[in-house]
Order: C-alpha cells, then structure tokens, then sequence
C-alpha cells in the first residue's frame, strides 16, 4: 500500500494473487492496529499511516501490553509469597509423610515423582547457574520424562544466560523437547507435578534442609497460576530479555526496585543468583545512569524520572 498508493482492493488482489476477500480481512486488521485510515476516495477508501508514526503505536501499544503482563505478575508473586508464608507457618504441623528432610530424600521422593508423572511437570530454578556435574546428573531423569511425553517447563534466572554449562544444558533440553525461559527473579524453589502436587522448601532460606509436598487442590492452584503468569512474562532462552516498560534492562529495573525496598547488596544477589560485586556493579551503574551520587539520590530520582513508584 505505501509502495503503490492508488491501488484499491480489487489490484492489490491481483498483485498478491488472491481474493478479495483475503485482502479486506487484511485491511480489517490493518485498521484495528491503527495502520490506515479512511480517506474520502470512494476507489480506495483508505491510506497507510506513514510508517514511522504506525511503529511508535505499535511500540506503544506492546509497552502498555507488558505493563500490564509486569503488572499481573506481580500480583502473582504478593499472593504466592503470602501463600507460601502461612503454609510455611503451619509446616511444623505437616504430616511426616508430607515432609521430605534432606537432600538425599528430598531426591528420592522426587525421582519417584517424576516416574509417576504423567502429563506435565513445571519448575522455578532459583540460585542462578548450576554445577556441570549436577546437570550431567540430571540428564537421564529428564530425558526419561521427555521421552515419555511429559512436557517439562522450567523457568531459570536470567543470570544463567552467562553461563557455558547452563547454555549447554538448556540446548540439550530444547534438542530433547523441553521448554525453558528466564525471569530475573523467582520467588521461591518450587516443582509442580501434573498439577495435582506440588513440592516447595520448608525453608526458604535453606531449600537443601527439607522441602514439603503440598497436595491440596486450592493451594496447589494458586502455585500454577503463578507458575503460568510467570511464564508468561518469562523470557523464552532463545531470546535476548525485552527492556521494562520504562527502557531500563530487566535485570537493572529489578535491582532499582530491590534497592529501593531496602534489601541488602547480598539479599539481592541471592536473588539475582549472582556475585554481591555483580549486585554492586549494577547499582553503580544505575546511579551514574541517574546522575546520582548516593543510592537514595537514586532512588529520588528514579522517582521522579516514572521509573518507581512515588510510593514504596
């Protein structure tokens, strides 16, 4: 249409080599993305927005669109942290046979889990890269669960992006059918099994210390619908993470959140699953970014500049 402006439906038809009918359904789309515009010409009906304009309503309408996506998330993770906080408050009161202490029986039971799996199994990967020889370990259990079928999706760290052995593993895994994103934080360890149980760490400052499996259906619910809003904000491996709404880098806008909450250099980079010196490194970054010459002067300005919040 830009390159040959007078062509109405009927020629546009015949340079693409198909009906009418096709091309109005084109221009029905075209007109819902803002793309063309009526005019008064009763040949052609329509004109192309000049593309420069048509892009910044495209890029527009995709940045409300991950704020809005930002925003779910979110709520996700307040109610997951919540949920995850009263069940860890009555976890001393859980079952033995709901309770798994120690790695080793906390492998057991998963290894038995993943035998039984039958249609899908959905993972947070916290703690940032993980040792060449616990993947290696790994393989074989993943690679039975994907052999039979059972689609495995698991959410890293976008920190492991960094990391050779991480990029090597995660290749295998979409060689073999697997499905893998990052975020820059998760919330929490966590493996739900056919969305009927799920197991969480009863610590969650140590998740090697015991892990409790969850089995009731409302609970259960509330961790795959944070599994699945998560998931859909995730970033698929492949691709390289999509800026904030704002244009800050994910793994920036995150820190600048964490700091401004008070969290400490070493809080943050557990999250991250990375050094505290990464953690300082960023910080310093985004407080020359900012013109700043303190962490609270950044914070002030990254107030006023709409990239946090007035209220924190």
């Amino acid at each position: 249409m830009l390159a040959n402006p007078d062509e109405g439906v009927r020629e546009l038809a015949v340079r693409h080599g198909t009906g009418e009918q096709e091309i109005c359904l084109a221009l029905d789309r075209l007109s819902e993305l803002s793309l063309i515009r009526p005019t008064d010409s009763a040949d052609i009906g329509y004109s192309p927005v000049a593309p420069r304009l048509a892009m910044e309503l495209l890029l527009a309408r995709q940045q409300a669109r991950l704020a809005e996506e930002q925003s779910r998330v979110e709520a996700s993770k307040a109610a997951a942290a919540e949920l995850i906080a009263e069940y860890a408050a009555v976890g001393s009161k859980a079952s033995a046979a709901d309770r798994l202490t120690g790695v080793d029986e906390i492998r057991r039971r998963l290894a038995q889990l993943g035998q039984a799996a039958e249609s899908e199994v959905m993972t947070f990967a916290p703690g940032g890269a993980h040792r060449a020889e616990d993947l290696a370990a790994s393989r074989g259990p993943n690679e039975d669960l994907l052999s039979r079928r059972i689609r495995m999706r698991t959410i890293y760290l976008d920190s492991v992006r960094n990391h050779q052995p991480m990029v090597e593993h995660v290749t295998w895994l979409h060689e073999k059918g697997g499905e893998v994103r990052t975020v820059p934080t998760l919330p929490t360890r966590l493996i739900i099994i056919d969305r009927k149980m799920a197991i969480l760490p009863a610590q969650l400052s140590d998740a090697a210390s015991g892990a409790d499996l969850v089995e009731s259906e409302g609970n259960v619910a509330a961790l795959c619908a944070l599994f699945e809003a998560t998931w859909a904000a995730a970033t698929p491996f492949g691709l390289r993470p999509a800026p904030d709404p704002c244009g800050l880098p994910r793994q920036e806008a995150e820190v600048l959140q964490l700091l401004a909450n008070g969290l400490t250099d070493e809080a943050i980079a557990k999250k991250f699953g990375v050094s505290s010196r990464t953690v300082r490194r960023v910080a310093a970054e985004l407080m020359d970014r900012l013109g700043a010459r303190s962490r609270f002067e950044a914070g002030v300005r990254a107030v006023q500049q709409g990239l946090l919040p007035p209220e924190r």
